[in-house]
């Protein structure tokens, strides 16, 4: 859910044109792990961090639309409405389900030539705080379940976390954070320059299909 072939199509292009930042970028220093605004569009508020122990980065992706925690929920984490998540993810299986509680699923990527395609075995979890109505869905790599392919490179390094909070007057945060090793042969510093489109794709996606017009 977290790379699209645009994001693969990104860093193939950064690597064709020979970007010239690339001794700026990869001797530059990151202190702290805070996170640091990137941008706003659309709404959404972008921002990245570096992740400890690895050269690269995690991002987070926050925005305030007017939905219902429902509608919400039939789009955000929702392994079986997966239509939108990305039009190249050429496989999915469900492999458990229970509503509210967790989902755990499979699937692969059709990465552009010359990049292998990738795969991903997750396990997500739900919490849902019975005081403040605060929904969160934790997902995190699920190891030794589906055998991994000899043409296919598995993701085995990766976090995600969608947060959705009730706000006053029919408003509701929602807040997308995410780290993902893709394996392979992928320079940090290009990583780290288009992983923002990350957060980006994926919230305006859900703003489109839950947001309400407010009368």
């Amino acid at each position: 859910m977290l790379l699209c072939k645009k994001f693969f199509l990104n860093l193939i292009l950064f690597v064709r044109t020979g970007f010239l930042l690339f001794s700026i970028l990869f001797t530059a220093s990151v202190t702290g792990q805070t996170w640091e605004f990137i941008k706003e569009r659309d709404g959404i508020k972008i921002y990245t961090r570096k992740e400890q122990g690895s050269p690269l980065k995690s991002f987070k992706g926050v925005m305030e639309i007017y939905s219902t925690m429902e509608m919400i929920g039939t789009v955000v984490g929702n392994v079986k409405n997966f239509d939108w998540w990305d039009d190249d993810i050429r496989e999915l299986q469900v492999i458990a389900h229970k509503e509210n509680v967790l989902t755990q699923y499979y699937l692969i990527y059709d990465v552009p030539w010359p990049l292998q395609d990738r795969d991903l075995c997750a396990d997500a979890r739900v919490t849902i705080d019975s005081s403040t109505g605060k929904k969160v869905i934790y997902a995190t790599p699920l190891l030794g379940v589906i055998p991994e392919k000899s043409d296919v490179i598995r993701i085995k390094n990766y976090w995600q976390r969608w947060t959705i909070e009730p706000l006053p007057d029919g408003m509701k945060r929602l807040t997308l954070e995410g780290y993902v090793d893709p394996g392979g042969i992928v320079p940090a510093w290009l990583y780290n320059m288009v992983i923002t489109d990350t957060p980006l794709n994926l919230m305006r996606e859900v703003k489109k299909r839950v947001e309400l017009p407010r009368n």
